[in-house]
């Protein structure tokens, strides 16, 4: 057989949705926020990448531009060397010559690889800028529409805790004096985890057991604590004697 209904324990039904409700509310409000600012975070990450491959990119570039230097001056002292050898007055001479053409020759020839391996590189950096430049934007975008919707959420979510901190105000005066003593101690202490529904036998908000003496408590609509986590307990909706 149910209880028969009492404004105690109704009033504590109601007082605790409220609370979970704001809570709810406050945490989506703050949320916000914290959304904003990790998207933003997310942007800047994403742009330090695209900065990093820029200058990597240009760097290579400045890298293949001083070989190619390079290797265009060691082809001027090649063909200088060459034209040395029409005129060279010994044997001697004209083999010093060939061995300095062949040495430059050798250098101009790595240059030649290093050169291809670095415009190689610069292809595949000019790709890297470019993914990451659609990686930016993509964040951005992404951060625009989450700082819309969080604009937009702001005012609405704030009306709704406006509006329950005033039920909450309303539903506190019900409450008898003593009661609402006791209520208003745990509530600064604990905030949305004031309150707590019985479970069964168990206390719904840390589900250890709740003697039977002190349901029988509750069933007189006496304020009841529980002793594990100190919620104010009450009795749920339809809740029986079977149900202990």
């Amino acid at each position: 057989m149910s209880p028969e209904p009492n404004v105690t324990t109704e009033s504590l039904r109601t007082l605790h949705r409220i609370h979970r409700q704001l809570s709810d509310l406050r945490q989506r409000l703050d949320r916000g926020p914290k959304l904003i600012h990790a998207h933003q975070t997310n942007v800047e990450n994403n742009e330090k990448l695209s900065a990093k491959a820029s200058d990597e990119t240009k760097t290579a570039r400045v890298a293949a531009d001083k070989k190619q230097d390079q290797l265009q001056d060691g082809e001027t002292k090649v063909k200088k060397l060459r034209d040395q050898l029409n005129t060279a007055n010994s044997n001697r001479e004209y083999q010093a010559l060939k061995e300095q053409i062949a040495a430059h020759e050798m250098t101009n020839s790595v240059l030649a690889d290093e050169i291809l391996e670095g415009l190689e590189k610069i292809d595949q950096l000019v790709v890297k800028v470019s993914e990451a430049e659609v990686i930016v934007g993509k964040a951005r975008q992404e951060a625009e529409k989450n700082a819309a919707e969080v604009g937009r959420q702001k005012p609405l979510l704030e009306a709704d805790i406006q509006r329950l901190e005033a039920e909450l105000k309303e539903a506190e005066t019900v409450l008898p004096d003593d009661v609402r003593n006791l209520y208003q101690r745990v509530v600064q202490s604990k905030g949305e985890d004031a309150l707590s529904p019985i479970e069964g036998a168990f206390c719904g908000g840390c589900y250890q057991k709740i003697p039977i003496n002190m349901i029988n408590e509750l069933m007189l609509h006496r304020p009841v604590f529980c002793k594990a986590c100190g919620r104010l307990l009450y009795l749920p909706e339809n809740h029986t004697s079977a149900d202990v």
